[in-house]
């Protein structure tokens, strides 16, 4: 299978969009207070970074802006200015914005522990505590997704409002032929990528790239299936999937359904849960398309989500 097929289903963005992300220093800082200047930009800055002892990991993590806490859960094989630094500005002028390395990626190093979305979810959850915030809004992205997923079933009283974007509760939620594709994903797909770049001018032991590949892919070549868990979140939750996206149609409706979805609301009244399928968007392009979700998803995040059916 052609490398450049094979980069986006691993979850990959192309180069035009990571290129022009900003490359961070490899060098670890220690935690700082950067500034408290709420306005924030595409040049932003920290207000502080540095590194929590969670769970046998240094979790990389820096925080933006001020206000009621964001976390934000980035996709495999990404790192904070890969996946977030176009995003980061739509939300840090008016919330806490909260990113983290997750296990392995980035600047967060790995170690001999198990790949898997249940450990990463306590890591999202240890990281919270030692930031002495109770509670956040999560939104996860593809892998990030499993995470937020895990982390509202694992440790519910942390978690306010849930979004996930373009991720799966289960094995079966990505497409057949997607789902088929992943035992053939390996480090030679990304040769020469921004990914494989980032990844090195981070500090990483290049000649262990191909492990942290095999390991990252591990979590999907392994069936899971949370479908009644995720169903009995409390959360409102905030579900998208591009039009052209690798999760299937029926997966996220089933969930969707399950929270309250599936009836008309003039009738029976708005369910707590959103859905989004977004036009034009591939799984890659949902991040490309942030500028359109930003404005759901903070109309999403402010509402007192009233069930009430609309009136003239």
């Amino acid at each position: 299978m052609n490398k450049y097929l094979i980069i986006p289903v691993a979850f990959a963005f192309g180069a035009a969009l990571a290129l022009s992300c900003q490359t961070q220093s490899q060098k670890e800082p220690a935690k700082t207070a950067i500034a408290k200047d709420s306005s924030i930009t595409a040049s932003a800055k920290p207000v502080e970074s540095g590194y929590a002892p969670v769970n046998g990991l240094k979790l990389y993590y820096e925080v933006y802006g001020q206000g009621k806490p964001l976390v934000l859960i980035h996709g495999a094989f990404m790192t904070i200015p890969l996946n977030w630094a176009n995003v980061i500005p739509l939300f840090a002028k008016d919330r806490k914005v909260i990113v983290a390395e997750m296990q392995g990626h980035g600047r967060t190093r790995d170690t001999d522990r198990p790949f898997a979305y249940e450990a990463m979810a306590d890591d999202i959850s240890e990281l919270l505590k030692h930031l002495k915030i109770d509670s956040a809004d999560i939104l996860g992205y593809s892998m990030g997704g499993g995470v937020a997923f895990q982390t509202a079933i694992r440790h519910p009283q942390q978690v306010r409002r849930l979004m996930v974007l373009s991720g799966t509760y289960a094995h079966d939620g990505w497409w057949p032929d997607v789902e088929a594709m992943y035992p053939q994903i390996t480090a030679d797909a990304f040769k020469g990528s921004p990914i494989e770049k980032q990844h090195d001018s981070l500090g990483n032991d290049m000649t262990k790239f191909p492990a942290f590949v095999k390991k990252v892919m591990s979590v999907d070549l392994k069936p899971y299936d949370w479908t009644k868990d995720a169903k009995s979140i409390k959360a409102p939750m905030f579900i998208a999937i591009g039009d052209a996206d690798g999760v299937r149609y029926e997966h996220a409706l089933e969930l969707f359904r399950a929270k309250g979805g599936g009836k008309m609301g003039d009738i029976y009244g708005l369910p707590k849960s959103r859905l989004a399928i977004v036009p034009g968007t591939t799984h890659v392009g949902m991040m490309q398309h942030m500028n359109w979700l930003a404005p759901m998803i903070t109309d999403f995040l402010d509402s007192d989500l009233n069930t009430a059916p609309p009136s003239f």
